[in-house]
């Protein structure tokens, strides 16, 4: 009986050990959002987005484009270039497209504190508010990687983690060539989806190439281009 309790208190004692040396890790509230990769519709409905801008060259032309072709984007800004470049912020706006929170400096996700994302998040809102009258909605984390302190950043900052659809990685930053960018998109569309390109860059002229060849080609098949705020609001009905 004395073994018997001895083994007991052992054990007892090792677990306080583990816990003191290896805490748990804090459990992600039930109020934390998953990320958004795609919204579920029947509808021919499609969000471009744009990663890294803005850029005063690559921008400016990119939206003359979507006008061209009566499309609607959403752009995932990092704040210290909307700080450079204000003006084509405003240009964004004005034109009805929408601006996303992508970091103040697009640091890695990987070993950043919680403390430092926020501050990320907080001063890029504020340049982008300072520019346009309003915060940005939706936060996409550079490289989309989401971990434990991306969604209990964006979740305290209200702001809805969006990535991209799963088979929508046009991978434009490595310039693989305009067909294989065009036939990414357009070999795989689907109702929902989210698609990933990059207006800044050292040469992002494959983007813009591969964009003005896919937009008339999914406009044929009856595809329509929108904000994400317009996309989600099919998932809310």
């Amino acid at each position: 009986m004395k073994i018997v309790k001895l083994f007991v208190s052992l054990i007892a004692t090792l677990l306080c050990c583990w816990a003191t040396v290896f805490p748990a890790a804090p459990a992600i509230s039930k109020s934390t959002a998953s990320p958004i990769y795609h919204v579920d519709t029947k509808r021919k409905l499609i969000a471009l987005t744009f990663d890294d801008g803005p850029h005063p060259v690559y921008t400016a032309k990119l939206l003359n484009i979507l006008d061209k072709y009566h499309a609607k984007a959403t752009f995932f800004v990092v704040g210290q270039r909307a700080k450079w470049y204000p003006r084509v912020i405003r240009d964004i706006n004005r034109r009805g497209h929408e601006i996303g929170n992508h970091t103040f400096t697009h640091p890695r996700m990987k070993n950043i504190t919680t403390a430092r994302l926020r501050d990320e998040i907080r001063k890029t809102d504020q340049v982008i508010y300072s520019l346009i009258g309003k915060h940005p909605r939706f936060f996409r984390p550079p490289g989309g990687e989401v971990t434990y302190t991306v969604l209990l950043s964006s979740t305290k900052q209200k702001h809805p983690v969006v990535i991209w659809s799963y088979h929508q990685d046009t991978r434009d930053w490595a310039h693989p060539g305009i067909d294989y960018i065009v036939n990414k998109v357009t070999s795989g569309a689907k109702p929902g989806d989210i698609i990933l390109f990059h207006d800044s860059g050292i040469d992002q002229t494959q983007t813009l190439l591969a964009v003005e060849k896919i937009l008339p080609i999914l406009s044929k098949k009856g595809y329509k281009f929108v904000t994400l705020s317009h996309l989600l609001q099919e998932k809310e009905r």
